[in-house]
C-alpha cells in the first residue's frame, strides 16, 4: 500500500472502533486512558512592577517555554488560529469526525490532503506524548488522549496549554516565546501578518524558521492569510497590505534586563515560577543604554553600576550591574552593584552630620584647612593644596580631607561605622582591625547598594529604610536576599536637623557641567589611584548612585567622580523624570551668619585640646546615660530637665538633639524645659568645642 495512505486510513480505522463500541465502551475507553504528563516546566520570569518582562530562563533541557495567558494573546490571532486549524474547536469532543473523513476522501479521490483531519486537542495530545501517530494504534492513543483532555480541561484551558507547548522553530515553544524571538514584542497585539505568520509556524517549525527559510515562512504566512480572508476574518484591503508586509529574516535576543539582579534572585529561589520585581522596566532599559554607552566613552575595560531607588517608598527602580554583561574585556559579569570597594570621600556627608547632632560644629561655623597630624596619620587634600579659614558648609562642598579628619576625630570613627551599619550598609575594615581615621577618607570597604543605603536615610530626614527589589511577600520577608519590605529600619542613622544640614549643602555643592547648581543634593568621591570614582545623590523622592572604574580594582588614571561619574547621575536623574523638591526644613533649625552663632560654635575646636594643661573634657553630671527621668509631662504642669556639667572650660552651650537650647556663661548647672515625652539625644560644648552627650527618656 502507497505510504501516504497509511496515517489517514489508520485515523479512519480508529475512529471507526471508537464508534462501534458503543457508548459505554466509548466512556470506558477515555477512562482508562493513561493520563498524559500535564507537569510541563515554563520558564522562570521576572516581572518588572507594572507586569513587564525583564527576563526570562530557559527550562532545564534549554528551551524557551514562557507560561501563555489567553487573554493577553490577540484575539484576532486567537481567531485565525481556530479558523485554519481547527473551526469545530468549540463543539467536537476531542477529534473532528468530519474533518478526518474529508481528509480520507481527499486522499483516495484526490490522491493528497487538502485539509488536515487533526484538531488542536489532538495536537496538544501529540505535544504531550511525543509518539508516533503514523499507526492506527498510535493514533487511537492520540485520540484517546485528546478526549481525556476534553472530559477534564474546559476549551479555554485546552487552546492555552497548546500555545504553551506549541513548537515554533529551534528551541521555541509557545507562542509568547515565539512572538518575542521573531517579532520583538509580546503577542498581547499583532498586526493580521505577524498572527497569520505565527499560525503557519507550528505546523512545519524547522522548514519554516524565518532566520533559515524566510521564503517558506513567507509562503505558508501567505496561505494563511488567504484561508481566514475566504472565512471572514480579514478583509480583501487586510489581506493585501499583510502580504506586503516583509516576513522577519533573523531571531531576537530573549529580553535580559537586569541581568546580576535577576539571576541573583532565581539562585536564592529556584522554586518561583514568576518574580515579581520593583523595578521599572522602561528606565531600567534606559540606564542599561546609558551605562554601555558612557563606559565605552572612558575606555574598553571601565565599568559601571547605577543604583536608583525610591527612598519614600523603600524599593529600587533600577540595579545596573556592569555596562555589558557579555563585555569579557569590562568583566561584565561582576556585578558592581553589589562589589565591595573604597568610597573615597563619599562618607563624608555622614561625619558633618553626626558633627551637627553632637553641636560640636554647624554649617557655618569656621574650621581650619592646614597642614595637620593626628598621632601618626598625616591626611592631605586631593589636590594637596590648603583653604585656610573655611566655613563647614564650604569644606564639605569642596570636599576638604583635612576638616573631615578633624570632625572624624571629634565625633570617632567607630561611631561612624556604626551609623553606617545602621542605614543598613556591610563596611568591611582591613584584616578585622577597628576603624580608624582613615575610613573617612575610603578607608573601608562598601559596595554601591550601600551608599545608596546611607544617602537614601540622609534624604528621609535620618530615617534609615532597608531597600527592597521585590514585591513578593515570602522573598521580601526573607533574610536571605538582604532585602525586607520596606518600613523605617530602626534607630535613626541622623537626627532629623543634622540630616537637614547636611542636605541642604550637599545641594549647594559645585554642580557638574551638564547641570545646574543647586538641583540636586549628591556629593562625589574618588579612591585612591583613580581606582573608584563614585556619585551619589538624592532629590525629594529619589535616591541614586553610580560608580565607575575597573572590576579588576586596576587604576584608571584621570577618572575621578567629578567628571566620570557626577556627569552620569545628572542624567540618571533626567531620565526619571521632573526632579521632586527637597523637604522643607524641620523645627530647631538655627539659620545665621558664622559671627552670630553662639560662641561655642562659631569655630569648630580641637577636640584634643580638651584635656591639655591638665583640664579634662566636660562631662555631663546630669541626666546620666540610658536615664528615664519623670517630669511630669504626661500632663499637668511639667518640671524643667535640670542639666548639669562637670569639667571642662566655660562658658557652656547646651544642645538637645543638634539644636542648641541653653547658654550658661560661667554656671555648671542649667535647666531646660521639654516639648514633650520621649528620647532625646542632649549635648553640651565647652569654650573649646570639647563635647560630652548623653540619650535619656523624658516622661
Amino acid at each position: 500500500m502507497n505510504g501516504a495512505l497509511i496515517k489517514p486510513l489508520a485515523t479512519l480505522g480508529a475512529v471507526l472502533l471508537l464508534l462501534v463500541g458503543g457508548r459505554a465502551g466509548f466512556d470506558a475507553l477515555i477512562e482508562t486512558t493513561p493520563p498524559p504528563n500535564m507537569r510541563m516546566a515554563t520558564s522562570t520570569l521576572m516581572l518588572d512592577r507594572d507586569g513587564r518582562l525583564l527576563r526570562a530562563f530557559t527550562v532545564v533541557d534549554g528551551r524557551w517555554r514562557l507560561p501563555v495567558v489567553l487573554g493577553a494573546v490577540d484575539p484576532t490571532y486567537v481567531a485565525m488560529l481556530l479558523a485554519y486549524e481547527d473551526r469545530r474547536f468549540a463543539s467536537h469532543p476531542g477529534f473532528d469526525a468530519l474533518a478526518l473523513v474529508r481528509a480520507g476522501w481527499q486522499l483516495l479521490s484526490q490522491g493528497g490532503i487538502r485539509s488536515g483531519g487533526s484538531t488542536l486537542t489532538m495536537q496538544l495530545a501529540r505535544l504531550l506524548e511525543p509518539r508516533s501517530t503514523r499507526d492506527a494504534g498510535g493514533k487511537l492513543r492520540q485520540i484517546r488522549t485528546a478526549l481525556w483532555l476534553e472530559r477534564r480541561l474546559d476549551k479555554s484551558a485546552i487552546l492555552q496549554t497548546y500555545l504553551t507547548l506549541a513548537p515554533y522553530g529551534g528551541n521555541l515553544e509557545g507562542v509568547r516565546s515565539a512572538s518575542l524571538a521573531w517579532l520583538g514584542k509580546e503577542p498581547r497585539r499583532l498586526t493580521p501578518a505577524e498572527a497569520a505568520l505565527l499560525v503557519a509556524l507550528p505546523q512545519s517549525p524547522e522548514t519554516r524558521r524565518p532566520d533559515r527559510h524566510p521564503e517558506a515562512a513567507r509562503r505558508a504566512r501567505d496561505r494563511v492569510l488567504e484561508h481566514v480572508r475566504l472565512a471572514g476574518i480579514i478583509d480583501v484591503d487586510e489581506a493585501a497590505a499583510a502580504r506586503a508586509e516583509p516576513v522577519p529574516r533573523a531571531r531576537l535576543d530573549a529580553p535580559m534586563l537586569a541581568a546580576h539582579l535577576t539571576d541573583r534572585l532565581r539562585r536564592a529561589q529556584p522554586e518561583r515560577a514568576v518574580h515579581h520585581l520593583t523595578l521599572d522596566a522602561g528606565l531600567q532599559e534606559r540606564l542599561e543604554q546609558l551605562a554601555n554607552a558612557r563606559a565605552a566613552a572612558l575606555g574598553p575595560r571601565v565599568s559601571m553600576g547605577i543604583l536608583v531607588a525610591d527612598h519614600a517608598r523603600g524599593e529600587i527602580l533600577a540595579s545596573v550591574g556592569s555596562a555589558g554583561l557579555f563585555e569579557t574585556a569590562r568583566q561584565g559579569h561582576v556585578d558592581m552593584t553589589r562589589a565591595v570597594r573604597s568610597p573615597g570621600s563619599a562618607l563624608k556627608p555622614l561625619i558633618y552630620g553626626l558633627a551637627f547632632e553632637d553641636g560640636r560644629a554647624h554649617p557655618e561655623s569656621l574650621i581650619e584647612d592646614r597642614p595637620s597630624a593626628f598621632g601618626g596619620y598625616v591626611p592631605a587634600n586631593f589636590d594637596l593644596g590648603f583653604q585656610g579659614t573655611v566655613t563647614v558648609r564650604r569644606a564639605l562642598q569642596l570636599s576638604l580631607n583635612i576638616p573631615a579628619v578633624k570632625l572624624l576625630d571629634a565625633v570617632g570613627p567607630a561611631r561612624l561605622v556604626a551609623r553606617m551599619r545602621r542605614a543598613g550598609a556591610r563596611p568591611v575594615l582591613p584584616d578585622l582591625s577597628p576603624p580608624g581615621l582613615a575610613v573617612g577618607l575610603g578607608g573601608v570597604g562598601v559596595s554601591l547598594t550601600d551608599l545608596v543605603d546611607i544617602y537614601a536615610a540622609i534624604a528621609r530626614g535620618g530615617r534609615p529604610v532597608i531597600l527592597r527589589d521585590t514585591l513578593d511577600e515570602e522573598a521580601a520577608g526573607s533574610g536571605s536576599l538582604g532585602v525586607v519590605i520596606a518600613a523605617d529600619a530602626g534607630a535613626p542613622v541622623l537626627e532629623a536637623r543634622a540630616a537637614w544640614y547636611v542636605a541642604s549643602i550637599l545641594a549647594g555643592a559645585p554642580a557638574p557641567t551638564n547641570s545646574a547648581p543647586g538641583v540636586l543634593a549628591f556629593k562625589t568621591g574618588t579612591s585612591y589611584g583613580y581606582r573608584d570614582a563614585w556619585a551619589i545623590g538624592f532629590d525629594g523622592r529619589h535616591v541614586a548612585g553610580v560608580w565607575v572604574g575597573r572590576p579588576d580594582g586596576a587604576p584608571v588614571p584621570g577618572v575621578a567622580g567629578i567628571d566620570a561619574a557626577a556627569p552620569v547621575l545628572v542624567e540618571v536623574f533626567a531620565r526619571l523624570g521632573p526632579m521632586t523638591p527637597l523637604p522643607p526644613s524641620p523645627p530647631g533649625i538655627l539659620s545665621t551668619t558664622s559671627a552670630e552663632l553662639p560662641p561655642p560654635l562659631r569655630r569648630v575646636q580641637d577636640p584634643r585640646a580638651a584635656s591639655r594643661g591638665g583640664v579634662h573634657a566636660p562631662q555631663i553630671a546630669y541626666p546620666p546615660e540610658g536615664a528615664h527621668v519623670e517630669l511630669g509631662l504626661g500632663g499637668g504642669r511639667a518640671a524643667d530637665l535640670v542639666l548639669r556639667v562637670r569639667d571642662g572650660v566655660p562658658p557652656f552651650t547646651w544642645f538637645v538633639d543638634g539644636a542648641p537650647v541653653v547658654r550658661e556663661p560661667y554656671a555648671r548647672t542649667a535647666r531646660w524645659a521639654p516639648d514633650g515625652p520621649g528620647y532625646v539625644a542632649i549635648s553640651v560644648v565647652d569654650a573649646r568645642g570639647a563635647a560630652a552627650r548623653v540619650n535619656v527618656f523624658l516622661e
